[in-house]
Order: structure tokens, then sequence, then C-alpha cells
């Protein structure tokens, strides 16, 4: 009994480890890319680059990030979600520490490419850690909660822009890249790997079973499973950095309202997303992610429209927290769909190669929608982000897969 109890303890113990690790994790993933949102304008202003090179800069990130999820991936599945997962955030940490050295464009490229590879690498890995250490109606609350996460390092990265930028300059701010190396040492020392991964693993071995990229399309039925998760993720990012970069701006122009810059805009937003994980995860736990996607989908659809109707501050900022609900939402929800759709041995493959493709080509939406903002009017830049949340809910309807899963 006494045995018993102590197995109970240490496997507690590592749960929530797990989970705070995570959470962590991503928190200070975000962190990172929050930095560069906010150290971009005086980095124009200081290095006299245009707006064009600057706006390569997080699109290198988000290259940087499918190279690092392609790599880690693989590395996650081959030795180990543990050892894999400090070993992502050690990259990230030091490559961000590094922009306080970048004086030219050539090395912000190159350091962002570099914190893009390890921020990449360390989602699918991260995914795969909390699906193999709870039970399976678990964890769309809790890849939700991880998720929430890098809410939290968003506002700790506007809170030290704020302090840091003016007194001490743009190059300052990314020395608090450094903090996540403290992460890797409690992770190291305090989590082990499941009996989920070392039984697959081991079953892998024997087996001769090749961990590759290509055994996310092994068969026709997989490729199309693998190929509309990857467009439902493409939207999901779309969504996210379109609107978080263009809402405040696009409603300032079209409204005429002064709410850019607002930090309670912000801190609306962020509590709307972290609301919507909360409900989003419950939902997908509950019910599946069937009706939690089916929800959230054409809700966020829906929503785009509620911009339109902002005549106050008050209203805008409701808007944006309505918005951040559902869009936001469901980002933990992907993680956790992932992990139950494909086998252990591939799992950290699946979920870094299927995210950091969202990740890659959906980053690219700043750029449609302020060519959309150039060209077209507000209502219809709203109606192609709807568009888009509803080819999202109908791929989602058609996959067999999510189908057969169950709360």
């Amino acid at each position: 009994m006494e045995q018993t109890s102590s197995q109970r303890l240490t496997q507690t113990n590592n749960e929530h480890w797990v989970i705070a690790s995570t959470a962590a994790g991503f928190s200070l993933e975000n962190m990172d890319i929050m930095f560069l949102s906010f150290a971009l304008a005086p980095m124009i202003a200081d290095l006299h680059i245009s707006s064009a090179a600057a706006g390569w800069i997080g699109s290198i990130t988000n290259l940087g990030m499918l190279a690092g999820g392609a790599v880690f991936g693989l590395v996650g599945d081959r030795i180990g979600r543990v050892k894999t997962f400090s070993y992502t955030i050690f990259i990230f940490a030091f490559a961000t520490a590094a922009m306080f050295f970048a004086h030219s464009l050539p090395l912000i490229y190159l350091f962002r490419f570099l914190a893009g590879i390890g921020a990449g690498g360390e989602y699918g890995v991260g995914m795969a850690l909390i699906a193999e250490n709870f039970a399976a109606n678990r964890i769309g609350r809790l890849t939700s909660v991880a998720a929430i996460g890098g809410q939290v390092g968003a506002i700790f990265a506007a809170l030290a822009a704020t302090v840091i930028i003016p007194k001490f300059g743009w190059n300052a701010l990314f020395l608090l890249g450094v903090i996540p190396v403290i992460l890797t040492y409690f992770i190291r020392r305090h989590l082990s790997e499941s009996a989920t991964f070392i039984n697959a693993h081991a079953k892998a071995k024997v087996n001769h079973e090749k961990i590759s990229i290509s055994r996310l399309f092994a068969s026709p039925k997989l490729a199309i499973q693998t190929l509309g998760l990857m467009v439902m993720t493409i939207v999901q990012i779309a969504g996210y950095f379109g609107l978080m970069n263009w809402l405040p701006s696009i409603v300032q122009k079209q409204q005429g309202l002064s709410v850019s810059g607002s930090s309670l805009w912000m801190i609306a937003t962020i509590l709307g997303m972290s609301l919507g994980m909360v409900v989003f995860g419950t939902v997908m736990d509950q019910f599946g992610p069937r009706w939690a996607f089916g929800i959230f989908l054409p809700g966020s659809a829906l929503v785009m429209f509620s911009i339109l109707f902002a005549k106050t501050s008050l209203a805008l900022i409701l808007a944006g927290a309505l918005i951040g609900f559902f869009s936001n939402g469901m980002f933990g929800g992907y993680g956790a769909v992932i992990s139950r759709l494909y086998p252990t041995a591939i799992r950290s493959t699946a979920n870094s190669m299927i995210m950091n493709v969202g990740r890659a080509i959906g980053g690219f939406s700043s750029v449609v929608i302020g060519l959309l903002m150039d060209h077209y009017t507000l209502a219809v830049t709203m109606g192609c982000l709807a568009a888009l949340y509803l080819l999202s809910f109908i791929i989602m309807l058609s996959l067999p897969g999510i189908r057969q899963l169950k709360n």
C-alpha cells in the first residue's frame, strides 16, 4: 500500500510539473514573439530599415518555426519529450538574448530564424507531454491551460516593453530572453518521461518502426486528415495574427476611434482569449471536439462583423474581447486533437509539423489583410476572414478522425 501511495504521489507531482513547465514554456515563447511586436517601430527608426525589410523579420521567424518543428518534432519522438523540450527552450532563449547584440539587419534575420527554430520545436513536444501524462477526457482543458500561459507572456512583454524600451532601447528588451534558461533547470530536474512514451518508444524500436514526416501521409485517408488539419491551423494562425496586428489600427482608421495603443484594449482582448480557451477546453472534454469546434468556428465567423458596429471606445473593447474569445479560444484544442489522432510514436512530429505549417503560411495574413484594406472596405475584409472560418468549419466536419473522437 505504501508503495502504491508513493507511486501515485510521484505521478501527481510529475503531472503538476508537466502543466507548469508547458504553460511557462508557452508563456516565454509568446513573450519572445511579442517582444518583436513592441520593438519593431523603434527598430525601424534606429536602423533606418524599410517597412518591407522589417516585415520580413516576422516572416523569417515563422520560417524558423517551420524548420524547428520539422527537426525537433522528429527528435522528440526519437530521444524523448523532456530532453527535447529543454533543448528547444535553450535555443530560443539564447537566440532571443542575442538580439541585444544585433545592430544590423542580417544579424536580426539570423537570430530571429534561430529563435523561431526553438519556438517551433517547443510546441509539439509540449503538447505530446500533456497528452501522455493525462487521461483523454482532460486533455482539452489542460492544453488550454498551457495555451493561456502564452497570454500571460504577452502581458509580461507589454509591461516590460513599456518600462525598458524608453529607458534602455529596444535591444535591451531582448535580454530578458535568458529567463527561460532557468526553466530548463527545473524541467530536467523534476520532469520524467511518461510510461506511455517509454512503452511506445520501446515497441517502435523492437518493430523497427520508422519515425519520419512521411508517416503523416502514409495512406490516402491519413494524408487527407493531415492536410485538413494543416488548413485548419493556417486559418487559426491567419485569424490570430491578422486580427491582433491590424484590429486596433483598422478601427482607428475606419471608425475614428483612438484606442490603437490602449493597454485597456489589449488586456480586454487577452482576457477574452483566455476565457475562450477555458470554455473551449471544457466543451471539448465534455462533449468532444466536433461540438467545441462546431461552436467556435461559426462563432468566429459571426463575431468578425462585430467590429463594424463599434462606434465607441467601450464597444471596441468589447468587440476585441469577443473576437479574442472565439478566434483564439480554439488554440489549445488543436494540440489536443492532433495528440489523440496520431500514435504516440509520431505524436510530437504530428503536432510540430501541422501547427508550424499553419504558422508559416498563416503568418502572412497580416500582409494579405493590409492589401485588402488598401483596396476594399472593412466589411469586405471581415467577410474574407469570416469565410476562412467557415471553410475551416466545413473541413472539420469532413474529417472522419475528428468525427470518431468522443469526449
